[in-house]
């Protein structure tokens, strides 16, 4: 069986920057993509979402974004973006593959997917969040007679309209669906703390003071937060109309679920037709589980991008890259990374 130098695990921004950099390094290596085309994580988000709404979408390198109406869908103008780079830049990707394990044989690693397999010296992990929704379990959560959705179901405002809906969640995707919603509809706004809504502007110091602050954790092999919890909250116009109609004063969590609402935990009842649970997402790597690279506090230590348990493995869209600015740049360093570690391998030992 051939070995590769390098594989890399999915194909949205991370993923794509790092096979560009790995391509120009002259290092060896495929792409493995779950999905069946081009996009990431972005073919999947709502038809609601428009390049207007996004947070920006980062230039991937040697390729800025092209002008975008801000009324185009989000899920039709990135997955078209992703698609002419892989194309234009002859990126190694294979799909539909998605990895079910990744084990150590010797000093390589073997990727397995069905009844497929690759053996290769470094990998680098850029699975996303996306596949792996959470939504926390709530008493009463299984009897909840209503509809239950969650971020990756969201069909769009109009299929709330005139209904009372329950909007779980403190971060920018609850923010932005109650400003969808509540123009049209009744909501409540839950959430387990209390909100910080950002007041000064999201300068470059900012930014950088943020990602930080969420790099430190990894370093220490702590579970990365969310870049938002780091830097608040913050409306933008389209979002005012929802704010004045008051959907932005959040309630603390409720302590049950009942078939037609939520109890609170003073005795009071809350009839709903829908819970949204806008509660985030968590990290796919369970196919790493193998390797060990958890550290005893939760999370994967790493170094840079480098797993600290295994030098072989960098992740990128992980903790401070989880953006679609810090996975660019996480692509590049996990592709010197990554030459960096073979050419010591391939240094002879001294006696």
């Amino acid at each position: 069986m051939e070995v590769l130098e390098s594989l890399v695990i999915g194909a949205g921004q991370a993923g794509l920057s790092t096979s560009f950099h790995l391509s120009r390094l002259g290092i060896d290596h495929v792409v493995l993509d779950a999905d069946d085309q081009p996009g990431g994580a972005w073919q999947h988000r709502w038809d609601s979402l428009s390049m207007a709404d996004v947070h920006g979408i980062a230039d991937l390198p040697g390729a800025p974004v092209p002008p975008a109406d801000e009324h185009e869908r989000a899920n039709v103008f990135v997955p078209r973006y992703f698609a002419t780079y892989e194309r234009e830049h002859d990126l190694p990707v294979i799909r539909p593959v998605s990895a079910d394990r990744v084990t150590g044989v010797r000093d390589l690693l073997r990727v397995e997917a069905g009844d497929r397999s690759w053996l290769t010296r470094t990998l680098v992990n850029a699975t996303g969040t996306w596949s792996h929704p959470f939504v926390p379990h709530y008493p009463g959560i299984e009897t909840f007679a209503g509809t239950q959705l969650h971020t990756v179901d969201y069909p769009g405002r109009e299929a709330f309209a005139g209904q009372r809906v329950l909007v779980v969640g403190g971060g920018a995707s609850a923010v932005q669906f109650l400003g969808e919603i509540a123009p049209i509809a009744d909501t409540v706004w839950v959430t387990r703390r209390e909100p910080v809504w950002r007041t000064d502007d999201f300068t470059p110091e900012v930014g950088r003071a943020v990602v930080a602050k969420v790099e430190e954790r990894v370093r220490r092999g702590l579970p990365p937060r969310s870049v938002v919890s780091v830097t608040g909250l913050g409306l933008r116009p389209q979002e005012m109309e929802a704010a004045r109609l008051g959907a932005y004063e959040r309630r603390p969590m409720f302590e049950r679920i009942e078939p037609d609402g939520v109890r609170w935990a003073d005795g009071t009842f809350e009839r709903v037709d829908v819970i949204l649970w806008a509660t985030g997402f968590r990290h796919a790597i369970e196919h790493l589980a193998p390797l060990h690279l958890r550290s005893s506090l939760g999370g994967i230590q790493l170094d840079g991008t480098t797993a600290v348990a295994d030098p072989r493995v960098q992740l990128v869209g992980y903790g401070p890259s989880a953006s679609t600015i810090g996975a660019n740049r996480a692509g590049r360093a996990a592709a010197v990374a990554v030459r960096r570690y073979l050419a010591e391998e391939a240094q002879p030992v001294s006696a």
